[in-house]
Parts: structure tokens; C-alpha cells; sequence
């Protein structure tokens, strides 16, 4: 993906030609295909290229306008021949996507945010009017943030100049760390008081003494898709599944799709070779790339991913991740990292995987993320219990509690019940024990971020949307926080693309019945029946691929004596995030071979390593700025 930077000095000021080079110099790893500056009066705007389309390589950006705005775009344009044939007089097949859309804008205004369908985040320029636009896509795949204080707004696709050119101190945001410890932080915040994210499906306006937020698109929670078969909904499903692959596959290089075996990579590759073999996509080539581990009793994905290689008679790249470290103790803590993600230091899983990227010239990786969460991979009947309680559709609902309870060996008042308690306040019957807060974080800290700390939960509400409905923007929350938390690559760099994430499938899978998706004893049923024939049985069939991993208990054990002595100065104890006695308790449990959770553990682990990177960039001594909440500050390079 592209990437971006600007500032406008809202005082006047002539644009830092020094500082946009130092700007730039961050940017060039992101984006090693040359780019573009704008510079006028008290505006800089840099772009650096990454080329992964044919036309991506024709275009000029900063795009001007006749007008005279000045749009700067980074994305993926899917729906790019729709809006050339509704822009006719104005563009051609061969327009670039920044064209396309600089032209959808000069017609519709932010009107044309909502008909961009892809994944983009887009900055907007008016001289005119002295106003900065900042947008991104609905699901929120890119990432683009922004400072804001009385003498100038600074935007960038990444966070180190905003921070470390701020020429400021900055305090670090409790909430965003409380997120990254639990279910990722709400998508509006970064690591830093004063530095924000564009939410997803949002933009932001900004004018001298001006800065609001707008939503300019939402799914639509009264379209209804209803059909007399199960074969109509399987055959609309096929349609939309593989349009949401072969817009990811527009490529003018190969690309490489992760094959873990698992229902939700291996369709995405059986459906791509379909398209590609129908002559759907110019893409020259798909690779698969699987991970394995035959030290794992309970993972072994070798006869899966090999039962897909078969069917398409080609072997992918393979990478043992069982000989090799999970978590490094004695990482680089000395160095700057702007988020918690991108503080790890490359394993030698990363090592080879980058290795094998460059060597094969890929720019695209295709993830399965999002399949679960959107098309019914988790099993429950809640949701469309709700939505029969809200409607009082009582005598369904009765039937349908009788057959789920047969389907879960659960008594139905059980299910009932469960159903009944999504409606009610969560202090009458407490969090569930698989969204509680890690036991070793400090009661103080848990207190002030309850809310991140527990998932941003919300009841669902008799009025309104349907339950199912409610139910599916709180996963689609959840997988836009997660996205917003990944870090860019830049060694190498490539783009990620998610078919499950596209727009077109998303509306289709909350237009239509529940029971379509999940039915008792059948997960992700409606995939199931559609994909027969297309995907090998043997993944249509297994069972749902879960296991818990013993690599980073074993891990912590080998490592021992480091961890303890990393514990003794525990940055985040000292914060008053985590308390280290109990942090060495819970991870002494895990190397025991007891019941521990290791995802938080590692989490930790990860914040602790980021922060002693900060530390290590602060110019002055840690200290409680504010007492109540055991804040430091980063004291940044002058830019």
C-alpha cells in the first residue's frame, strides 16, 4: 500500500521544506516506488508509491485537480468501471484510480466518499475553502492519522514522524494500552494523547478553528434478502464470494495467499484458482504459503493445506513454526517502536518468510481474516434466539429453543436465559470469564479502563436494528479494532487483502437469515453447501479448527531466567498497569502446564518491551505526570 504525509500550518507559516524531507525519509521504506510533493504557501503533501496494479503505475500524486484541489490516495479502487462509466465525459477505461475518484469528488463532493468500494484512505486538499478532508473505507484496512493543536494539523499513513518530528511532548493514551491488553482499542485512538486514527467509514474535516468527525456510510439494517430455496441463497452466496476474491486479485505481479488448511484460506484459494481459470482476473500467478507444526499434538495442518495443493497440483512454500522462538526476550528494547505491533522483533519464522517474499517478487498477500467472525463460524443459536424474542415470535421461538437445546445437550432455559441476558445491563449478572481482565493487572488500572479492558460491549436492544443485526457491527467492531492495530510492513513491504472483509459480501451475509449461516450441529453452514464441489470435502468436513498451542509456555520456560529478570523492572508496573508478582504467578502457572492465559501474557510481554523502547527515547526521567493515572511522556525530536 501507499502511503501519505502532510501539513498545514494554520498560523501561516511557509511549509518545512527540511522537515518534509526528514518526513519523507520515514516514509521512502513504505513506499519504495518513488512519489510525488506538494508544496505551496503554509501546505506540504508527500506521497511515496507502492505499486500493485498496472494503473497504479501510471499515476502522478499529489493529484491537482482543475480546480485546484489536491487529493492524496492510497487504496485499491474495486468498483472502478461502474464509476468510469458514470463519469464518462471526464474519465476512460485506462483513468487511474486516483483520477476516478479525484473526478467522483470534483462531481459529487463527500458525497462520493459512500460509492468508493475498496480498501483506501484518502486526504483532500481545498485551497479554496482552507479546509483538509481526511477519509477511509468502511472496513478500515489502511490506516491514516492525524495531530491537530492551534498552529498546524499533520496527517500521515504512519505514526513515527507524527511523533518523533512533533517537536512536543506527548502522553501516552491508558485506553489504547488497555485495548492492546484485552480486544484492540477503539479505532479512533493511537498510542498517544493527541494523535488520532480516522475511524473506518469516517472522515474528518478540519478548518482553522474547526475539527468535526462524520459518519458518510453505514449497512443499511432494513434490506432484507429473502428466498423461497436454500439453493438461491447458496447460489447468490457463490456470486458474491468470488467477486469479493477476484477484486483482490487485480494484481500486475504474483501474489501469494496464506493456506493454513482452515475452511476460510482454503476457500479463498479454490475460489481464486476458479476465477483465474475462467479467465476472470489478469493476475499472473497464486502461490500459497502454509505454516506447520509437527511438535503441536493438536495442530496438525499438513494433511490439509496438502489435500488443497493437490487439488490445484502445486506444492506451496512451507515454514516450520515449531523449532523456532515465538517470542524473543532479548529483543532490541532500545529501539523506538511507535506501536506495541510493530515492537517485536523479526523471528526467524519472519526472517524466512520475508525471505521467501522477496525472492519471489510479491507485493499482495490474500489473509482469510474476518471469515469466522462474518459467515457463522462461531456456533451459537443467541442471535437468532434474539431476533425471534424481539419480534415476539414466540411459538418460533419455542421450536427453536427445542431444537438447539437437543443440537447443544443444554437444558433450553439455559438458552433462554443466555438469550434474555443480552438485553440486560452487564452488572446484573457480571462479565463472562472469557472477556474478565488478566488477573495480574493492576485493580486501579482496571477500574479506569473497564470498558476497553472487557471488549467495548454493549446490550443488545429490543428496539431497532435486530439483534442479529446489533450482533454483527459488534463483530465487525471488533475485526475493525484488530485491523487498526496492525503495523505496516516494510522489510519487505507488501499489502494485505481480505475477501471476507468486502463490502458487497458483508451486506449480503446481514441481509439474510441467521438460520442460513448457522444451523443446529452445522456451523458456517451456508458456505458449506455453496462451496461444495469447489473446495475439497475434507475441509468442507473437519471440525472446527481449534487448539490451544503449548509454543509459548514452552517458550517462557526456556527463557526463565530472563523473564524473572525483566519482571524485576517491570515498566508497566511502575505505570500501575500490571502488578509483576502476579504477572510471574500467571506465567509460572502457564510453564506448570496449567490453565493460564497465554494471548494476554504475550500481550503483555509485547506492551513491556514497546515501553522500555519509549523509555528509552524520553528525554527526561520516567515519572508520574498524572498521578491518578501514572502517565509518561515522550519527549520527540525537534522536527
Amino acid at each position: 500500500m501507499s502511503v501519505q504525509f502532510g501539513r498545514w500550518n494554520l498560523d501561516g507559516r511557509l511549509a518545512d521544506r527540511e522537515y518534509l524531507a526528514k518526513a519523507e525519509g520515514m516514509l521512502a521504506p513504505y513506499g519504495p516506488d518513488g512519489g510525488g510533493t506538494y508544496i505551496k504557501d503554509s501546505v506540504g503533501i508527500l506521497f511515496r508509491a507502492f505499486h500493485t496494479t498496472k494503473e497504479s503505475r501510471n499515476e502522478a500524486q499529489p493529484h491537482v485537480t482543475a480546480s485546484g484541489t489536491v487529493l492524496t490516495w492510497d487504496g485499491r479502487l474495486d468498483n472502478r468501471a461502474e464509476l468510469i462509466r458514470d463519469l464518462t465525459d471526464i474519465l476512460t477505461t485506462g483513468s487511474t484510480d486516483d483520477s476516478v475518484v479525484a473526478a467522483a469528488y470534483e462531481e459529487w463532493g463527500t458525497k462520493s466518499f459512500a460509492k468508493l468500494i475498496g480498501d483506501w484512505a484518502l486526504s483532500v486538499w481545498d485551497p479554496n475553502s482552507r479546509s483538509l478532508i481526511l477519509a477511509k473505507d468502511p472496513l478500515g484496512t489502511r490506516h491514516l492519522y492525524y495531530s491537530l493543536d492551534n498552529e498546524q494539523v499533520t496527517w500521515s499513513s504512519i505514526l513515527d514522524p507524527l511523533v518523533l518530528l512533533a517537536g512536543k511532548a506527548f502522553t501516552l493514551e491508558e485506553e489504547y494500552i488497555a485495548g492492546w491488553l484485552s480486544f484492540f482499542p477503539a479505532t479512533h485512538l493511537t498510542p498517544y494523547v493527541g494523535i488520532h486514527s480516522v475511524p473506518p467509514s469516517s472522515s474528518v474535516l478540519i478548518r482553522a478553528g474547526k475539527h468535526t468527525v462524520s459518519k458518510y456510510w453505514d449497512f443499511d439494517p432494513s434490506r432484507r434478502i429473502r428466498y423461497r430455496t436454500d439453493g438461491e441463497y447458496e447460489e447468490h452466496f457463490r456470486v458474491v464470494f468470488a467477486e469479493a476474491v477476484r477484486r483482490r486479485l487485480r494484481s500486475d505481479s504474483p501474489i501469494l495467499a496464506e493456506l493454513s488448511g482452515g475452511m476460510d484460506s482454503s476457500s479463498i484459494v479454490c475460489v481464486a484458482d476458479t476465477v483465474i481459470a475462467q479467465g476472470l482476473s489478469e493476475i499472473q500467478r497464486l502461490d500459497t504459503l502454509s505454516y506447520f507444526n509437527d511438535s503441536e499434538p493438536n495442530w496438525n495442518e499438513r494433511p490439509y493445506f496438502a489435500r488443497i495443493e493437490e487439488k490445484r497440483g502445486r506444492i506451496g512454500c512451507h515454514i516450520d513454526v515449531g523449532s523456532h522462538e515465538t517470542f524473543s526476550f532479548k529483543s532490541a528494547s532500545h529501539c523506538f517502536s511507535a506501536t506495541p505491533a510493530s515492537s517485536c522483533p523479526p523471528s526467524k519464522v519472519a526472517r524466512n518468510f520475508n525471505a521467501h517474499f522477496k525472492a519471489h517478487g510479491y507485493r499482495v498477500v490474500l489473509s482469510g481474516i474476518g471469515g469466522d467472525e462474518v459467515l457463522g463460524g462461531v456456533p451459537t443459536p443467541i442471535p437468532e434466539l434474539a431476533d425471534l424474542l424481539a419480534a415476539a415470535q414466540f411459538k418460533a421461538l419455542a421450536h427453536q429453543l427445542k431444537v438447539w437445546a437437543l443440537s447443544k445437550k443444554k437444558p433450553w432455559f439455559h438458552l433462554l436465559a443466555e438469550t434474555l441476558c443480552g438485553f440486560l445491563p452487564f452488572a446484573l449478572f457480571g462479565v463472562k470469564k472469557e472477556v474478565r481482565p488478566a488477573p495480574w493487572l493492576h485493580p486501579g488500572f482496571v477500574s479506569r479502563n473497564r470498558v476497553p479492558l472487557t471488549g467495548y460491549q454493549s446490550r443488545l436492544r429490543l428496539l431497532g436494528p435486530p439483534p442479529s443485526f446489533q450482533e454483527n457491527l459488534a463483530s465487525l467492531a471488533g475485526l475493525q479494532r484488530q485491523l487498526g492495530c496492525n503495523a505496516l510492513s516494510s522489510e519487505p513491504p507488501y499489502e494485505r487483502r481480505y475477501p471476507y472483509l468486502d463490502r458487497t459480501l458483508l451486506e449480503f451475509s446481514f441481509a439474510i437469515p441467521r438460520e442460513q449461516l448457522v444451523r443446529p450441529g452445522r456451523r458456517r453452514s451456508l458456505m458449506r453447501r455453496a462451496l461444495a464441489g469447489v473446495v475439497p470435502n475434507a475441509i468442507l468436513d473437519r471440525r472446527r479448527k481449534g487448539f490451544v498451542s503449548r509454543a509459548p509456555a514452552v517458550g517462557l520456560a526456556a527463557n526463565w531466567p530472563d523473564f524473572v529478570e525483566i519482571t524485576r523492572g517491570m515498566l508497566s508496573g511502575i505505570l500501575g498497569v500490571a502488578d509483576p508478582e502476579k504477572f510471574v504467578d500467571a506465567v509460572r502457572a502457564a510453564c506448570d502446564g496449567k490453565e493460564a492465559p497465554l494471548v494476554p501474557i504475550m500481550r503483555t510481554l509485547v506492551v513491556e518491551f514497546w515501553l522500555r523502547g519509549i523509555a528509552h527515547h524520553c528525554a527526561g526521567e520516567l515519572h508520574d505526570r498524572v498521578p491518578a493515572n501514572r502517565r509518561f511522556e515522550l519527549h520527540a525530536e525537534r522536527g
